[in-house]
């Protein structure tokens, strides 16, 4: 199907249209194309996961303190997982593992939450500071234990979000990239967006632009907040470290890394960072987020960096840093599949079919996501899903 938009009713007049052709973006249409609904795609850059999704650390953990995030991921993961059998692709799921160094004070809290994940069905393992060695090695002192996920890991972002474009569109569903969306304006019981090529009429919008979200909705006359909040990644030079890493999270600090290849790659979380969209590197933060990791990872210290393969990309904050989820309270037409704050790819595949069946049931019924619905802002706080974000 041409990625060309026509003047067609059939592709101008469709059930739904998707904005964003990241992994959520492609999974929901994916999805929705499933039930039998007609669906359109638009993306503003001239081809998939472009933004976050491309640029993600590609990392997926079961491992989360509330119910809701761990079915969406543990679900999600199983579906990576299966690809091969449900689709005929292997979306390069690996089972590399995921390990997360406890501090004491949050140690407690931890034991919890693992006790809530084996409960869903998830395998994570407890582990002294001393057991944990066995995976990678790093300083004990101030942890209270460790845990690790035996089915968390990696994933590819880009042909897990091209693989669900083409079952999309073997499903109906079409794709128009370039098509940045200039205006939404309320049109009957639905939903008129204006692109370059013309004029799109859909009866429901999902609202999958990633950091864009919160524009996207504005031009609805929404208010989603959501904003870019940009992420470094720095890479090591080639062959300068003789073991594979797991996916590995400091979580006093926040300081993470994995093997990619023969490379590892790392990164922290600037605290400062102002919120905006920037994928331009600042080499002035490196030296500030190797001294977290040194701390607990000694053997960083002498580590060469290669510029050349280190990347910025942009996480799609909240201001809780969890995705809202569901019909807007005000517009049940508007659906919002955004603001993931670095989980999108672990959670995707079952984000697109809540989203289905919040269109097409009524009401998303495989998970219970309330707690991620917008309106969640105006109540009491929120219990911490994670350790870490």
């Amino acid at each position: 199907m041409s990625d060309e938009l026509t003047t067609d009713a059939s592709l101008d007049e469709v059930d739904v249209v998707v904005i964003g052709a990241g992994i959520v973006g492609a999974s929901c249409a994916f999805h929705l194309a499933a039930r039998g609904v007609t669906v359109t795609v638009v993306e503003a850059n001239e081809g998939p996961a472009m933004e976050s999704t491309g640029r993600s650390f590609a990392s997926i953990r079961t491992q989360w303190a509330d119910a809701t995030n761990i079915q969406l991921s543990w679900s999600s993961i199983q579906t990576y997982r299966d690809f091969p059998s449900l689709y005929g692709v292997d979306v390069g799921y690996r089972a590399s593992g995921y390990l997360l160094l406890v501090p004491e004070d949050g140690w407690e809290a931890q034991l919890a939450a693992v006790a809530l994940q084996r409960s869903l069905g998830a395998s994570i393992e407890v582990l002294t500071p001393a057991e944990a060695q066995r995976h990678t090695s790093f300083e004990t002192a101030g942890l209270g234990g460790c845990t690790w996920g035996h089915a968390d890991g990696v994933v590819d972002p880009h042909q897990v979000t091209t693989t669900y474009l083409d079952l999309a569109r073997q499903r109906g569903a079409s794709v128009h990239y370039q098509q940045r969306v200039t205006s939404i304006d309320r049109s009957g019981d639905g939903w008129a967006l204006n692109v370059p090529k013309g004029t799109l009429h859909a009866r429901y919008v999902v609202n999958a632009a990633g950091g864009w979200g919160g524009e996207v909705a504005a031009m609805a006359r929404l208010d989603v907040p959501v904003e870019h909040v940009r992420r470094m990644i720095f890479a090591s030079a080639p062959n300068v470290f003789d073991r594979q890493v797991p996916m590995t999270i400091d979580v006093d600090t926040g300081f993470y890394l994995r093997s990619e290849g023969s490379r590892l790659l790392m990164g922290c979380a600037n605290p400062d960072e102002a919120p905006g969209y920037n994928t331009r590197m600042d080499w002035s933060w490196l030296e500030p987020a190797l001294e977290f990791g040194v701390r607990r990872f000694p053997w960083l210290a002498d580590l060469p960096i290669d510029t050349s393969a280190s990347w910025a990309g942009t996480y799609e904050v909240t201001p809780d840093h969890r995705p809202f989820l569901g019909a807007m309270p005000e517009a049940p037409t508007w659906i919002n599949a955004c603001g993931f704050s670095g989980h999108g790819v672990m959670q995707a595949p079952m984000v697109g079919k809540v989203t289905a069946e919040e269109i097409v049931d009524g009401r998303a019924l495989s998970v219970d996501i309330d707690p991620l619905r917008l309106d969640r802002l105006t109540g009491a706080a929120l219990a911490e899903t994670s350790l870490v974000f």
